[in-house]
C-alpha cells in the first residue's frame, strides 16, 4: 500500500528594503476575501487614508481616498500622482452636490483614479450623470439595509461601499442575500474578528483604517528611547 504524498504549502518569499521595512500592514484576515477584479487587478484591501506618507508605506491593494471636506482637484491630483497604489477617489455627493460632483468625477478619471466614490446622500440622477461621463467604476456608500439598492444599480453604481459602523456585518449579510453578485466593499471594523465576520457576511473587499501618524510615531519613539537607554547603560558599565 502506497501513501500519497501531499505537497506542503509553498512558502511565499517576502522581500523588504533595508530602510523601508517599517510599513503599515493589512490584517491577514483580509486575504480571505474574494476580492474585486477591476480592469485586471484584484483588490482585496483598501487603506482608508489621505496621508501620502502612509499610502506610500503600506501593503494595501488600493487607497480609499475619502475625506470630510469638499473634494478638490488639487488633493486628488496629489494623492493619485504620488500613490504607488490604485486610488478610489472621493468626489463628494453630500455637502458637494450636483454638477460639481460630476465635474470632480470626470477630473478624477483624467488624473488616473481607478474608481470614484460618492457619499450616501448622492442623488441617483447625479450617479447617472457620472456614469455617462466616466469609464471607471462608481462606488456608492451605503449606510444601512434600507437603501434602495435597485435604484442605485440602475443609475450606474458599480460597487457598493457599506459603512454601517458596528452593524456592518449585518447590513452586508442582508444586502448580499438580496444581491448575490453585486461587488461589495465594507469597513472591516476595529478587530480581526470583526473583519472575519464582515467577510463571512459577503464582503468582497475590506477597507482598513490605519493607525494615525501620531500612534505610529509613539511606537517608533518608544523603540528609540529603549535603544538609547540600553546604550547608556552599556557605556556606564
Amino acid at each position: 500500500m502506497h501513501t500519497k504524498r501531499i505537497p506542503s504549502e509553498k512558502k511565499v518569499p517576502h522581500i523588504s528594503a533595508r530602510l523601508r521595512k517599517h510599513i503599515v500592514t493589512m490584517p491577514e484576515e483580509i486575504y480571505a476575501a474574494s476580492g474585486i477584479v477591476i480592469m485586471g487587478r484584484r483588490i482585496k484591501s483598501l487603506i482608508f487614508s489621505t496621508d501620502i506618507a502612509i499610502i506610500r508605506n503600506c501593503n494595501a491593494d488600493a487607497v480609499l481616498a475619502v475625506y470630510p471636506f469638499t473634494p478638490q482637484q488639487i488633493i486628488a491630483d496629489a494623492i493619485v500622482s504620488t500613490s504607488s497604489l490604485p486610488v478610489f477617489c472621493g468626489v463628494g455627493g453630500g455637502t458637494t452636490t450636483g454638477a460639481r460632483v460630476v465635474m470632480l468625477a470626470k477630473d478624477a478619471e483624467a488624473l488616473g483614479a481607478m474608481a470614484v466614490v460618492v457619499n450616501a446622500p448622492t442623488a441617483n440622477s447625479v450617479i447617472e450623470h457620472i456614469y455617462n461621463v466616466v469609464d471607471i467604476p462608481i462606488v456608492v456608500t451605503v449606510l444601512d439595509e434600507n437603501t434602495d439598492i435597485d435604484a442605485r444599480l440602475n443609475a450606474g453604481t458599480g460597487i457598493l461601499n457599506i459603512s454601517a459602523a458596528s452593524r456592518t456585518p449585518e447590513v452586508v449579510r442582508i444586502i448580499r442575500e438580496r444581491y448575490p453578485d453585486v461587488p461589495i466593499i465594507a469597513t472591516g471594523g476595529p478587530t480581526r474578528e470583526s473583519i472575519r465576520k464582515t467577510i463571512a457576511a459577503g464582503a468582497n473587499a475590506i477597507s482598513f483604517t490605519p493607525p494615525t501618524a501620531m500612534e505610529l510615531f509613539h511606537g517608533l519613539m518608544s523603540h528609540y528611547r529603549n535603544e538609547h537607554e540600553a546604550k547608556t547603560k552599556e557605556n556606564e558599565q
